[in-house]
């Protein structure tokens, strides 16, 4: 999807990665606000043991509904109050005049394509095309899973890990905070967050068993491959 003056013009690669917002956007029209809440994927309820509906009830309604209402809140009666939500990441990536107004728009887009990552029953190993790229980047399933996991345990402080397809190859990333992959052109797959809020109810300070918990019991390989397939 490429929608507002900023994604129009900006770089090839960039341009690229816009698409895995649709996911994230929800049926908004550009005469609504920019972000919307979107309905989760399955009940608050479908993700226990290894997520509680208490920690979904705080993290989707209190946190990701904040970041929502902030972003609208600062964007109402700007130039981007009509842009897309992907439009405004990209717009407003590194500006630090903006960077408010990025770190909400980014979370918000973040943390829709969280739900997205997770579905109940989930976790195991992809098969087909994905199963073929990840064996190719990594050698094999379990090394892209201790990468993986490595890469959301060892994040210093809040932030995410990512499955990222980076010029036709499938890569391990993480970032900190708000940050993304849009915005260095890299197209992501699958995500995992690891701001304290998204496990500490259920966890603690324990990261390294919500990481893997949810590695092995919950990430949606459906959508990632759905995002390969339209890379």
């Amino acid at each position: 999807m490429k929608t507002g003056s900023d994604v129009r013009n900006a770089p090839e690669k960039q341009r690229s990665a816009t698409p895995r917002a649709a996911g994230a956007r929800g049926n908004e029209t550009a005469a609504q606000a920019p972000a919307v809440l979107p309905p989760l994927p399955w009940a608050e309820d479908a993700l226990a043991p290894v997520i509680s509906a208490r920690t979904i009830e705080f993290h989707y309604g209190k946190h990701h509904k904040k970041y929502v209402d902030t972003l609208n809140e600062l964007v109402a009666g700007t130039d981007l109050a009509s842009e897309s939500l992907e439009a405004i990441v990209l717009a407003t990536a590194g500006d630090a005049e903006k960077k408010a107004i990025f770190n909400n728009a980014a979370q918000a887009w973040n943390h829709a394509f969280y739900w997205r990552s997770l579905k109940p029953g989930g976790g195991g190993q992809p098969g087909g095309e994905l199963a073929r790229r990840l064996k190719s980047a990594f050698g094999g399933f379990d090394t892209f899973k201790r990468a993986f996991a490595d890469a959301a345990i060892k994040q210093f402080g809040s932030g995410w890990a990512w499955l990222v397809l980076d010029d036709e190859e499938l890569k391990v990333r993480s970032t900190s905070d708000a940050e993304l992959p849009l915005t260095s052109g890299e197209i992501p797959l699958l995500t995992i967050d690891v701001w304290e809020h998204a496990y500490y109810l259920d966890y603690q300070n324990l990261r390294p068993d919500y990481v893997n918990a949810v590695i092995d019991k919950l990430l949606n390989w459906d959508f990632a491959a759905e995002n390969l397939e339209l890379a």
